[in-house]
């Protein structure tokens, strides 16, 4: 039941006339006062009492009202986030990571869905990394967890993939002007087409009629490819840069097959405790990407996402978690999305108290910056 339903409910069921014996008990049994109350019409009933009151008792009574209106509501907001902890992850000011997206998670009323989307908050900077798979899931999840995507910084998004990149309009219908930093890819996110197409565009051949040349023949300019986000105010990042004070967009290109060429990038952010690295689906491989990232800082205190282990052969996904362990010297480890479940278990296994578990609807906090 959602809570403005249930407290319509119990608002029915209030006397409404304050001096009246039902309210009396009410008020002796401390309910008369409550919040919820405040939804109906009937607060001036309470608070004015009846006609025939004295003025001084008329006081006294409202003051008593106030009083307990004051406590119950404090109550109120104390019980909502117990009833509704999903609230918590609204909370504005702190350095924490949310898991907007994800098919893993504890028990809520958010939607589970192949993909990945985490808002990460940190030194007063607000960025959405990733967008999840499905533009209706991520609103509902967004909303169900209070955040406002009218207030961000900027937007990551680590590489093309549908399972990733499919929240954006959502995110654009709420934002529009907001900056997209997107890995440059050929032909994708608006880049310009490449010089030799172009090239090959404008060259002229006189057997030919002009209709069966390329726009029929007029030379043409650099344009930008097509783009299912037209209005998306796209920057595409070819080499790791910093975007903001402290915090950097870490490329990468696969190498892997099935993705070959593929550029992906990840978040880096700088804390007093290491780098906070959050990477998308780590196609160009984990450990490429931890390796690339300690050129900012030596020292990584915790990787969030998907680390594309899936189908990895279980000596292979035994092999990279000990090495980001004691080779690269992770500190901490907060896997989701395709890391999979073996490596999940080994990761958890080896890692022990410093593994967090990022399921959908998780809320981490950050070091203090």
């Amino acid at each position: 039941m959602q809570h403005g339903k249930m407290c319509l409910l119990v608002a029915r069921n209030i006397p409404t006339s304050g001096n009246s014996a039902r309210a009396k008990q009410f008020y002796k049994d401390g309910l008369y006062g409550s919040a919820v109350y405040m939804q109906t019409t009937r607060l001036d009933l309470i608070t004015n009492g009846s006609a025939d009151r004295s003025q001084a008792g008329s006081l006294r009574f409202r003051g008593r009202v106030r009083a307990r209106l004051r406590v119950c509501a404090i109550i109120l907001v104390v019980l909502a986030t117990i009833i509704c902890p999903e609230s918590q992850a609204a909370a504005s000011g702190k350095n924490q990571v949310t898991i907007l997206y994800d098919a893993f998670g504890k028990p809520s009323n958010l939607k589970k869905d192949w993909g990945y989307s985490a808002l990460v908050e940190y030194g007063g900077k607000r960025i959405l990394f990733d967008t999840g798979n499905n533009a209706e899931f991520f609103k509902h999840n967004v909303e169900t967890l209070g955040i406002d995507l009218r207030n961000l910084d900027f937007v990551v998004i680590s590489h093309r993939h549908g399972d990733h990149t499919s929240g954006l309009s959502y995110v654009l219908s709420m934002n529009p002007n907001v900056t997209i930093f997107a890995p440059y890819e050929i032909s994708g996110f608006g880049t310009a087409v490449l010089p030799g197409i172009m090239a090959a565009i404008n060259q002229h051949d006189p057997s030919l009629p002009a209709y069966m040349h390329y726009f029929d023949g007029v030379k043409q300019e650099t344009r930008p490819s097509g783009s299912p986000w037209p209005t998306a105010h796209f920057k595409t990042i070819e080499d790791t840069t910093e975007v903001a004070p402290g915090m950097f967009i870490v490329s990468n290109i696969s190498d892997v097959a099935g993705t070959k060429e593929m550029h992906e990038i990840s978040l880096a952010l700088r804390t007093p405790q290491g780098l906070v690295l959050i990477v998308g689906c780590s196609h160009p491989g984990i450990e490429k990407i931890v390796q690339s990232t300690t050129a900012l800082d030596g020292h990584i205190f915790v990787v969030f996402g998907g680390f594309h282990l899936l189908s990895t052969p279980e000596a292979e996904v035994s092999r990279i978690a000990s090495s980001l362990h004691d080779k690269w010297k992770v500190e901490r480890m907060a896997p989701g999305h395709c890391t999979g479940l073996p490596a999940f278990a080994a990761l958890r296994t080896l890692y022990a108290d410093k593994y967090i578990y990022a399921g959908l609807g998780s809320v981490i906090s950050l070091p203090e910056n």
